[in-house]
């Protein structure tokens, strides 16, 4: 018997993992409530750019949950794994009420809210769903460390082992509730954080 072509084995894998995680949701659903989500700290002030140049401000995001990442679009690193976790978590979103996801850039000076939108089409990032922000290189600082408390450290020259090896940041993912308040932090990469990502949604959801 001949075997699979490896796109209809990835096709199915893909499948394979949606229904899963649809299964995850509905149970999820109709679990019985979990306690509160700790407070870690909250998003106050800043103003960014997203990717179609639009200035984006803490209001932007009252409201909705949020889950939030640090990225760059030339890293060679983990970067790529994190946004397909982000990718994945996209897909398994329920459609209402709605999450947006925001990746931020840690290269400023390089990622213009042009190159962000062609690095948000590779990972098939949807409109109104998954916002990208760039900005002053201080206040993309000081937002990744000091208010969402993510490790954000440009690389030193000397130890940089490629051209585009820039910044040491953190690969954590960050969910902020509609009030803007850090509720829970999650490993960017693996796909394994997505199930626990969607109950924390959940557990949110139930808040007053």
């Amino acid at each position: 018997m001949s075997q699979p072509s490896p796109k209809v084995r990835f096709l199915l894998w893909g499948g394979a993992v949606l229904i899963a995680l649809a299964a995850a949701v509905a149970l999820l659903d109709s679990a019985p409530p979990a306690k509160p989500l700790p407070v870690y700290g909250a998003v106050t002030n800043f103003s960014l750019s997203d990717q179609d140049g639009r200035m984006v401000s803490p209001a932007d995001w009252r409201g909705r949950i949020c889950v939030v990442d640090l990225i760059f679009t030339r890293c060679l690193g983990p970067c790529p794994i994190v946004s397909g976790t982000m990718a994945r978590l996209q897909a398994a979103l329920p459609a209402s009420p709605p999450v947006r996801l925001v990746s931020l850039t840690s290269d400023p000076a390089y990622d213009t809210p042009a190159e962000l939108k062609k690095y948000g089409e590779r990972f098939g990032a949807r409109p109104g769903v998954w916002t990208f922000l760039t900005g002053p290189k201080e206040m993309l600082r000081h937002l990744a460390m000091e208010e969402l408390k993510l490790s954000m450290v440009d690389k030193p020259a000397a130890e940089q082992e490629t051209p585009v090896d820039l910044v040491i940041h953190s690969t954590k993912l960050v969910l902020l509730d509609r009030q803007g308040r850090i509720r829970g932090y999650f490993d960017g990469e693996t796909a394994g954080c997505i199930p626990d990502i969607l109950a924390a949604i959940q557990n949110l959801n139930r808040e007053k």
